[in-house]
């Protein structure tokens, strides 16, 4: 079953044409590579997005963003979406401050570590995978330095790693984050191992989903309890989302409202595809360009 995001549109293809007349502005870089996980115990893919100043001025060092992709997706993302010519337009632009922005592949993880305890990949993120990037690339230290951003799969993995870890990011962010507030009704009634949805979270959450599990895990339900002083948030969805993410991120809304965590939230109107996507972007980049740089106090909208 096609799944959540497919990047590869006829935009991407119209950024590959485009490329050549590009290459001569651009001034940024990306790099890709591979670390070997303990953890996973295998090798995870990343890609690192290196702004136009990371060669030119070798003393400074940045915030980094950590991006995470949707499922079907991978490290590449930026890549071949069309992503990274945005990115170097914006900087080009002083739209965006500069930081380094990092995508590892996440396969079907939900980048949380599973149901049945045999991929860790939470662990992985915070045990290995950050202390890594931070050590090898010039990063600034500190939480205020560091944030993480999402689209879909990887909206929802985003908010889940902050709400977790409020204590080592300054802001999260998503785009059509995979929310979900009813999960009997978004399998289909539900408990059917073949439902093609139930095959689709059960490496992670189990075949059929363990409820209480997905309850634990969730951003909606880390969200009602979680200390969430001093994070920044800003999230947004497309109001036909061909999922219902709408609705979850309506409750996630509602949540942070009745506790009066600060935070930014629209509803635009858009579906779960690459054009939403690309048409919002800009807005969660500038979003983490303007904290990392002023760091006012978490959030001034609702």
């Amino acid at each position: 079953m096609k799944f959540l995001l497919d990047f590869r549109w006829s935009l991407a293809a119209l950024c590959f044409l485009l490329a050549p007349l590009l290459a001569d502005a651009a001034s940024g870089r990306v790099e890709c590579n591979r670390l070997l996980s303990k953890t996973l115990a295998h090798a995870v893919d990343y890609c690192v997005l290196l702004p136009p100043s990371y060669d030119a001025n070798k003393t400074q060092r940045f915030p980094i963003l950590y991006f995470f992709h949707g499922l079907g997706d991978d490290a590449q993302m930026f890549v071949h979406t069309g992503g990274w010519n945005l990115v170097e337009d914006m900087w080009e632009g002083k739209q965006l401050s500069e930081f380094l922005i990092v995508t590892p592949s996440a396969g079907a993880t939900f980048y949380i570590n599973s149901n049945d305890g045999k991929v860790r990949y939470e662990d992985f993120l915070i045990e290995e995978f950050l202390p890594t990037i931070e050590k090898k690339f010039r990063v600034k230290p500190g939480r205020a330095n560091r944030a993480v951003s999402g689209v879909s799969m990887g909206g929802y993995g985003a908010l889940h790693l902050a709400f977790r870890h409020p204590e080592l990011f300054s802001s999260a962010s998503a785009h059509s984050a995979a929310l979900i507030d009813k999960l009997p009704s978004f399998l289909g009634g539900g408990v059917a191992q073949n439902s093609p949805r139930a095959r689709v979270f059960g490496g992670t959450f189990g075949n059929p989903p363990n409820a209480a599990f997905w309850d634990r895990n969730s951003p909606i339900g880390i969200a009602r309890t979680a200390s969430l002083k001093g994070l920044n948030i800003y999230f947004d969805c497309g109001e036909e989302d061909d999922f219902g993410f709408e609705s979850g991120a309506t409750a996630l809304d509602r949540v942070l409202t009745s506790r009066k965590i600060p935070h930014e939230f629209h509803l635009y109107p858009g579906r779960h595809d690459w054009q939403y996507f690309a048409t919002h972007l800009p807005a969660s980049l500038q979003f983490h360009s303007r904290l990392f740089y002023k760091q006012p106090s978490a959030g001034n909208a609702k």
